[in-house]
């Protein structure tokens, strides 16, 4: 053992200091000593872009009912989302954001002082009758809002945050998780965090395209671990490109946009979406929208020719943008030179949203296969979970309720599961593997380098297995991205330092995004229908009768397995899907 690994013990560690871990670490701060490993300072996660809202039916601005929601999760999840899940996502909205008011939350207001809401992709009322104001929102700031008010109550519950700590591993023994391996960023220290429990909330893996509204920290680091534990991953071949990022940057433009009444508009002037979305048109869900758009691209309806389209919020008076998407005019300031109050926005699909992940029950405890089999210790929650609330495709504003309704479901199952878990130390010699791996990429004499794999794999994730796929780009994508992995077998560092060593961070996350990115590609070969996000060009319509089943992905050494799980039915019934 070297002098300089530095062992702790925590009854729950949570890994990401998103809305997940947050309202994780909150409700296990009751009952047990909680730390929070943070891959950055924990205000900086990524939860804070969130921009649009979150959902409930509060009816504060019209009639609504969870009842309403619990239908359009289900459809707008294209019927592949666990329908019990999403009963109790939506029937607890309401109750998670009057919490998240009184914990301090400051909520846009209407004139009566209630919390404001606006209309989202795909919310309605009345069983899609019409679009219904849902998403309860800060301005167009709703994740930064409430990030810091959950940070807040952390910080009263004495919670130990460690900011500025890379995971390395999630230690599993015989079916028992017992704690964590963290890299400390600054000094290059190994740290142990010996548990009862880990809660794993590190967020999505949008850097696996070439366009994405994600950070640059969100590489799935703890999804890949997992999956190299010999854990599956769910539905990994749905991943959601949200219709508007700007042009060419990939920038999130909220959704709230085209709530406040933005419109997109080709190059013939035309509100397209008429075409595709007669009755919600603009606030379609995001996958259809996003299909949309491109196809108006492809025909050659591109504004000037050219592979975008343009959203309009010209006739929108400036006071509502000022007021309720401030963020996005900055945005749009700064980056493009356009005052949106006065010009029509370029914009084009980004990725933006994983909705597979860490296989889950309904309290967060994670999967081991497809029979339930759970993994003692061990919990998930938020983007890098899969509880399928989502299924093939997420709506809008239902992200953040995820997040915060699972994590506290998450703290509660640890609350009751706690008294039959035990704290043991990390045996030594997974320690030394895990050290053993970041001394063979210290001292590698390769000559790849990390930025042109990276930068090659984002490129044929997004040209060969993005928002149209076919069995021929998908194979072309599995064959580039396996000689990719063999590439980065031979990688080379420059700084041969621990010491704030990015460049031996960005090595070990190439590792695992190459991992992540061959998941997606070969779970999007095995899916032979479209769905949702997933859309096969060769395969371009719904299977029910063959695929109505979530996909368990697993790892094994270089072979891949694959195994299905039934979706959850209940009141709703698979139907056609339209808007």
């Amino acid at each position: 053992m070297k002098k300089d690994f530095f062992r702790h013990s925590f009854d729950t560690v949570i890994i990401g200091s998103g809305l997940a871990g947050l309202r994780a670490a909150l409700e296990a701060s009751e009952f047990s000593k909680v730390a929070v490993l943070a891959k950055m300072y924990p205000t900086r996660c990524h939860s804070t872009a969130a921009q649009g809202g979150i959902a409930a039916a509060l009816g504060n601005e019209e009639p609504d009912s969870p009842e309403w929601h619990y239908y359009d999760t289900t459809k707008g999840s294209d019927f592949l989302g666990d329908q019990d899940a999403i009963e109790v996502m939506c029937e607890d909205a309401i109750r998670t954001v009057v919490e998240l008011e009184h914990m301090g939350v400051p909520f846009s207001r209407t004139q009566e002082g209630k919390i404001a809401q606006r209309r989202f992709g795909g919310h309605t009322m009345e069983f899609g009758r019409a679009p219904v104001r849902r998403a309860c929102y800060s301005a167009d700031r709703t994740g930064h809002a409430i990030v810091f008010a959950l940070y807040e109550q952390c910080q009263l519950r004495n919670v130990h945050f460690f900011p500025e700590f890379h995971v390395l591993d999630i230690v599993i023994e015989d079916g028992i998780c017992r704690g964590v391996i963290a890299l400390e960023i600054a000094t290059g220290r190994i740290h142990i965090f010996s548990s009862k429990a880990v809660v794993v909330a590190s967020g999505g893996y949008g850097r696996v395209f070439k366009t994405t509204s994600n950070a640059h920290a969100s590489t799935g680091d703890c999804l890949s671990i997992l999956l190299d534990r010999g854990l599956p991953l769910e539905d990994m071949e749905f991943f959601q490109f949200h219709p508007t990022g700007l042009y060419g940057l990939g920038i999130l433009i909220t959704e709230g946009a085209r709530g406040e009444g933005g419109i997109l508009i080709n190059n013939k002037g035309e509100r397209f979406m008429e075409r595709y979305a007669p009755t919600i048109k603009d606030l379609a869900p995001r996958d259809m929208v996003s299909r949309a758009i491109l196809s108006e691209v492809k025909a050659g309806r591109g504004i000037n020719g050219r592979d975008y389209v343009h959203l309009d919020l010209t006739h929108i008076p400036r006071k509502i943008i000022e007021e309720r998407l401030p963020e996005i005019s900055t945005f749009c300031k700064i980056y493009l030179g356009i005052d949106p109050s006065e010009k029509p926005i370029p914009v084009l699909p980004t990725a933006h949203y994983a909705m597979g992940g860490i296989p889950t029950d309904i309290d967060g405890r994670v999967l081991m296969d497809e029979t339930g089999r759970t993994v003692v210790g061990l919990y998930a929650a938020g983007e890098c979970a899969c509880v399928s609330v989502h299924g093939a495709n997420r709506l809008g504003c239902n992200s953040l309720l995820d997040t915060v309704v699972f994590g506290r479901r998450a703290g509660k199952a640890i609350k009751k599961d706690i008294k039959n878990l035990s704290l043991e130390d990390i045996k030594d010699e997974e320690i030394d593997r895990t050290d053993s791996i970041l001394e063979s990429l210290l001292n590698s004499k390769g000559s790849e380098k990390i930025g042109d794999i990276r930068e090659r794999m984002q490129e044929v994730m997004m040209d060969d297995c993005s928002v149209f796929r076919h069995e021929d780009t998908i194979r072309q994508a599995i064959d580039e991205l396996e000689k990719l992995s063999l590439r980065a077998e031979s990688i080379s560092l420059k700084d041969r330092t621990r010491r704030f060593n990015t460049e031996l961070l960005e090595a070990v996350e190439l590792r695992h995004l190459l991992n992540l990115a061959q998941a997606v590609a070969r779970s999007a070969l095995q899916r032979r229908e479209s769905r949702g996000a997933h859309y096969r060009e060769d395969y371009p319509k719904r299977d029910d009768q063959s695929w109505m089943k979530h996909t368990f992905v697993f790892k094994r050494e270089n072979d891949w397995k694959f195994t299905y799980k039934p979706v959850v039915i209940k009141r709703f019934q698979p139907e056609e899907r339209r808007y």
